[in-house]
């Protein structure tokens, strides 16, 4: 069993790995690029047509994954301080939501996990959402969103001869080239994306805000040895991302 000086001396190192894992996936989510993935299909009108090979992007983020890894990361960091506020002996509060999410804890950590969901809220509130102009399916095969397959054309300019006069005994014809636009052939394009639902995003913002005010509420209540571990990242993370 670990002593209260032993979890302060990492607590401040684990807390600086978590907000740096943070902010990278912060930043890697802002990157419209990486969400989106494509796949193209070209075919000719006839078999004559010109054949072009298909083309595709893959997704490079996924938002979940992302939420799953940085969860991880903090789950880390919550566990520690709970570790090192649980043995301080301070009062203590339940954080109650309809039914009590979490028992008894010191006011230091509610303090702390005040600050904490500050900083998730802004985190949910940046996750990217789906293009609402188009619909979107989840595609199990790509584990992403994706768009219904849309069709468009490929045309070539045909050159046309267009008479102007007609040959005569004493004149040739007078013609006049123009160029004709026809289809030769179809892409098939299919969109994809790591975003997520706008809907998914909403509902994971009013947990972050129902647990915020619960809380704020078991810090008013709150007053104010030994080491225990405590795990409560997963607790809290299992509300905020199930």
């Amino acid at each position: 069993m670990a002593k209260l000086n032993q979890i302060i001396a990492v607590e401040k190192g684990i807390k600086s790995e978590a907000m740096r894992d943070l902010t990278d996936a912060h930043q890697m989510l802002q990157k419209p690029a990486l969400l989106s993935g494509i796949s193209r299909t070209y075919r000719p009108k006839d078999e004559e047509g010109e054949q072009l090979p298909p083309e595709s992007t893959k997704v490079q983020v996924k938002a979940e994954e992302i939420i799953r890894t940085t969860v991880g990361v903090l789950t880390k960091l919550f566990d520690v301080t709970a570790t090192k506020d649980w043995s301080n002996g301070l009062a203590k509060a339940d954080v109650v939501d309809g039914t009590v999410l979490l028992t008894q804890v010191p006011v230091s950590y509610l303090l702390f996990l005040e600050k904490q969901l500050t900083d998730m809220h802004t985190f949910v509130k940046k996750l990217p959402t789906l293009d609402a102009s188009e619909t979107w399916t989840f595609d199990n095969s790509t584990d992403s969103w994706a768009t219904e397959p849309m069709q468009t054309s490929k045309t070539k300019k045909i050159p046309r001869n267009h008479v102007k006069a007609e040959a005569t005994e004493h004149h040739p014809a007078q013609v006049e080239v123009y160029y004709e636009d026809v289809v030769v052939g179809y892409w098939r394009t299919v969109k994809f994306s790591g975003a997520l639902p706008a809907s998914r995003v909403n509902e994971l913002l009013e947990r972050v805000e129902k647990l915020q005010q619960a809380v704020k509420f078991a810090r008013e209540e709150a007053n104010s040895l030994e080491v225990a571990d405590q795990k409560i990242g997963d607790k809290v993370f299992q509300y905020l991302f199930a």
